[in-house]
């Protein structure tokens, strides 16, 4: 029976089944270019970013959505050439990700520059759990890796459809997380915030109506997860932003900022306008490194047209229906 605790991921046999050996493939080549000098890495992230602005239009025109909503701004070619610094990052992504997980350890010491670790310290030294609140900038796990060498931090995961893809991520975040917990343990992820663990978290994907309140983000009514503040409530946790920047070079910054007073107020429509904004202005900063290629507003107000064209259906299903 497989695991879902990266700490003690469970081998397979039935992985040896020909139906998984274009995986194998896959995370050979994750393997392969994750050995790479860092610098050699993001020039092959560069290529694939290349390859995903031709092969991935429907990602391409999400960004381009997402970017004309946000940025009013800008004029069209403005707009044009950050959608193509968006699915770049995404490449840059992928293979940075491959040395996040399967690169040494150490890869990474001497390429970043951190500020604010003290208020992570500060916390912990007052017996505080931390909710270590990000984003989905396109340096979500090389970030875990360089974190790795000064704290030891929760995930919160969703499991891949893939089980070897599954267990392949799970045994290589092992490394370097602590413990993993499903996104929708809430009980767990309480339970660690109150034995003064660190989770890594980020509230700003769309999950849609039923636990969110509408709150603006780049002046936009948003559905925003309510849950940050109540489990800041229940489990008594500091609130403290966290960012990773790519810089040139090879180089990150990672910048940690001051945890929340006053938080949560009471009031879960303040208190996810104050979350957007936080999570916004870190955003602005570098805006081609943000996850642009997925549905942040999907959901609307009541009466409101969709921001995204339909999904396709299959020719299979469309038939049948």
């Amino acid at each position: 029976m497989s695991s879902d605790n990266p700490k003690s991921p469970v081998f397979e046999r039935a992985f040896l089944a020909p139906r998984f050996w274009p995986t194998w493939l896959l995370l050979g080549f994750f393997w392969l270019i994750a050995q790479l000098p860092v610098r050699l890495n993001q020039a092959v992230g560069y290529g694939l970013g290349w390859l995903l602005f031709y092969l991935a239009p429907a990602r391409r025109r999400i960004a381009a959505i997402n970017i004309e909503y946000c940025f009013p701004e800008l004029d069209a070619r403005a707009r044009d050439n950050m959608v193509r610094g968006v699915i770049y990052a995404c490449g840059l992504s992928f293979a940075e990700t491959a040395m996040g997980l399967w690169g040494a350890k150490d890869k990474m010491r001497g390429r970043y520059e951190l500020t604010g670790l003290e208020h992570i310290e500060n916390a912990l030294a007052e017996g505080k759990g931390v909710l270590l609140m990000g984003s989905h900038l396109t340096t979500i796990d090389i970030s875990g890796l360089i974190m790795s060498y000064h704290i030891k931090a929760d995930v919160l995961y969703r499991s891949d459809p893939n089980p070897l893809m599954s267990y392949a991520i799970a045994k290589a975040r092992s490394r370097v997380n602590d413990d993993a917990i499903q996104r929708n343990d809430t009980r767990k992820l309480i339970k660690n915030l109150r034995m003064g663990h660190i989770v890594w978290y980020a509230p700003d994907q769309d999950y849609g109506a039923k636990h969110s309140v509408f709150a603006p983000f780049f002046g936009i009514q948003a559905a925003t997860v309510v849950a940050t503040s109540r489990i800041a409530k229940l489990s008594g946790a500091a609130v403290i932003p966290f960012f990773c920047y790519r810089e040139a070079k090879g180089r990150f910054r990672l910048v940690v900022q001051p945890p929340l007073d006053n938080f949560p107020s009471g009031d879960d429509v303040a208190d996810a306008t104050r979350v957007n904004r936080i999570l916004e202005d870190a955003i602005r900063v570098a805006p081609d490194q943000y996850l642009w290629v997925h549905r942040r507003f999907k959901t609307r107000p009541e009466g409101e047209p969709g921001f995204y064209p339909h999904k396709k259906r299959s020719r299979r299903r469309a038939v049948s229906g």
